[in-house]
């Protein structure tokens, strides 16, 4: 189902007192935002929520504005909704969500009370970079290219037939995802390859987009990646089994530390695991299609002791 939070956020902006008012529009929609802002931002019962809120409703909403104006962002939402339903064998309801976010991710995955949802932040995909906002100044074609890479976790973490490590650990967290504790909890060679699976079928469900874009990578990124790419696979390998918030950081995150990316003097590039997920995840698909491959283990997508980057 759609959900369009969009008009809810420009009531907000064209209220008297839009901090106040942002509060009852969290209040509304708690459910959803309180695990948007526990999964990509942080705990909104710290101190600081307000000073984000503030930051949030009073920045220059122009581009976005502008954006909105030329873009029919509620038919590209509904038409990747159905586009991913029919090309993986949807068997669950989820949601889609477009909203306005606080500048913590561009798009992302929700499970709440056992129900999934793809969200994507309207902010980030003005086409112009916004300080302000923190908006990454994405094309909004790429609109489609980020709900479906989150369409797919969806899947593989609510599907009834989904044989996922995820899916246990969701299911054993009475139906709530936490990036935070599945990175704790999930086997590095989960986590890289449900990147990997998203990352692949966005290339099926949005195709036309740069290779790099389907990463969140920039040109040079992608390349160095690709360069590196027999290193990396040399450095997973070991930790395939490995469970640790610090795995899912390395590979998987933006923004972290040299130091916290460094194996053996090799400075992992920031969030090389989309495209080394990617590699491990591309015969399985191949072989048996993206359907079956969203609901399979990681083992039998790759295989316990396979190469990182294994291709058989």
């Amino acid at each position: 189902m759609l959900i369009n939070l969009i008009p809810d956020f420009f009531a907000v902006l064209n209220s008297a007192d839009r901090v106040a008012a942002y509060q009852q529009y969290y209040e509304a929609n708690r459910a959803r935002l309180a695990a948007y802002w526990n999964n990509y931002v942080f705990d909104p019962e710290s101190e600081h929520f307000v000073d984000v809120i503030r930051m949030t409703t009073y920045a220059d909403r122009s581009d976005l504005r502008a954006m909105l104006e030329r873009t029919d962002v509620v038919a590209l939402a509904r038409q990747t909704e159905q586009r991913c339903a029919d090309l993986l064998g949807a068997d669950v309801d989820f949601d889609v969500v477009l909203m306005v976010g606080v500048g913590g991710a561009n798009a992302g995955e929700l499970v709440v009370a056992g129900r999934g949802t793809a969200f994507v932040c309207l902010e980030h995909f003005t086409g112009v970079s916004n300080p302000e906002t923190q908006g990454l100044g994405l094309d909004p074609e790429l609109i489609p290219l980020w709900l479906a890479h989150e369409i797919v976790h969806v899947m593989r973490y609510t599907s009834p037939s989904s044989r996922s490590e995820m899916r246990a650990l969701i299911d054993a967290a009475d139906g709530y995802y936490s990036y935070w504790e599945t990175g704790r909890s999930a086997s590095l060679r989960e986590l890289l390859v449900n990147e990997g699976l998203a990352v692949t079928a966005s290339r099926q469900l949005s195709p036309g987009h740069a290779a790099w874009e389907y990463y969140g990578y920039g040109r040079r990124q992608y390349a160095r990646v690709r360069e590196l790419e027999p290193n990396l696979s040399r450095a997973i390998q070991p930790a395939l089994d490995q469970r640790a918030l610090g795995l899912r950081l390395r590979y998987l995150l933006g923004g972290t530390s040299e130091d916290t990316r460094t194996i053996d003097r090799l400075v992992v590039p920031e969030r090389s695991g989309y495209y080394m997920g990617a590699r491990m995840v591309e015969a399985a698909v191949e072989r048996h299609g993206l359907a079956w491959a969203v609901r399979a283990s990681a083992e039998e997508i790759v295989g316990r002791g396979a190469s990182a980057a294994a291709t058989a």
